[in-house]
């Protein structure tokens, strides 16, 4: 499929075009590169036989996946590599903020957008690598850096009322709409922000300074968490803990030899300095 010769939502509509959410092409594309006998999570050693298996079983039953584990032991790294598992190309509405789907818009730009032009909606195309977020939870971490926030400039530019939905900003978790979102260090985010995170994962919904808006965001989490946080720094609420379809435990290499292999393809030091 040539995507720079597919401008409009009647070209996608030709070519007979069949969306689906970010954890279905996932499961798709990893199915078929398991299938072709490619290697997957390239130079994540000594997990072959534990955290890689249950990583694939989380992705085939499309769920939001927890890292649990030390530092040090790759998840982070994972968490990347799950990037190669998305479709090359997707289409969107052009000049959406979140990414919506021309078939199943979200936003209240998008949907007006196809009302008033229809098949003639221009589209354009998003490549896997612009479709990674990731995210250092921090104690300052706020519901405005992740959900959004009302831009009272954006309402004086456009003479609206702070009470139009036109003047939202939208936060990290919304711009991420139809991607893959990595959020490190789960615990260390305040309850009222994980909380929030709950509401999107649960209902779909997402409220902003009062308003209430149905976004059924299409967003693929990735958690990690260091079991030495749970007490140091804090923990992760039980309704988000909840809804984390899979948590996979990590750990530090079994033998002495993928430790040295690992020590090895890690290595920055060059061997030719002399001192």
């Amino acid at each position: 499929m040539n995507v720079s010769e597919i401008k409009t939502l009647g070209d996608l509509k030709k070519i007979n075009y069949q969306p689906k959410s970010v954890k279905r092409e996932m499961r798709e594309n990893l199915i078929r590169l398991t299938r072709s006998g490619e290697e997957l999570f390239e130079g994540i050693k000594g997990y072959e036989h534990s955290v890689i298996p249950q990583l694939k079983q989380a992705i085939l039953a499309e769920h939001n996946i927890n890292f649990l584990g030390l530092r040090g032991q790759a998840k982070t790294r994972m968490a990347r590599q799950m990037i190669e598992l998305l479709d090359e190309y997707i289409p969107f509405v052009s000049g959406s903020e979140i990414n919506d789907d021309p078939f199943q818009p979200i936003s209240d730009f998008a949907k007006n957008r196809i009302n008033k032009l229809g098949d003639q909606t221009p589209i354009e195309w998003l490549h896997r690598s612009e479709r990674f977020f990731e995210k250092l939870a921090t104690p300052d971490v706020s519901v405005a850096d992740l959900i959004g926030d009302v831009d009272p400039i954006k309402a004086a530019n456009l003479k609206l009322a702070l009470s139009d939905p036109e003047v939202i900003h939208y936060g990290m978790v919304p711009r991420a709409n139809r991607c893959l979102f990595v959020i490190n260090e789960l615990p260390d985010l305040q309850a009222r922000i994980q909380v929030s995170l709950f509401s999107i994962l649960q209902e779909g919904e997402v409220q902003i300074r009062g308003f209430k808006l149905k976004l059924p965001l299409d967003v693929a989490f990735v958690f990690t968490a260091n079991p030495e946080d749970y007490t140091n720094r804090g923990s992760i609420v039980t309704p988000l803990k909840d809804r984390i379809g899979s948590q996979i435990v990590t750990h530090y290499p079994k033998d002495m030899e993928t430790a040295k292999a690992i020590t090895a393809q890690e290595e920055k030091w060059n061997s030719t300095i002399n001192i």
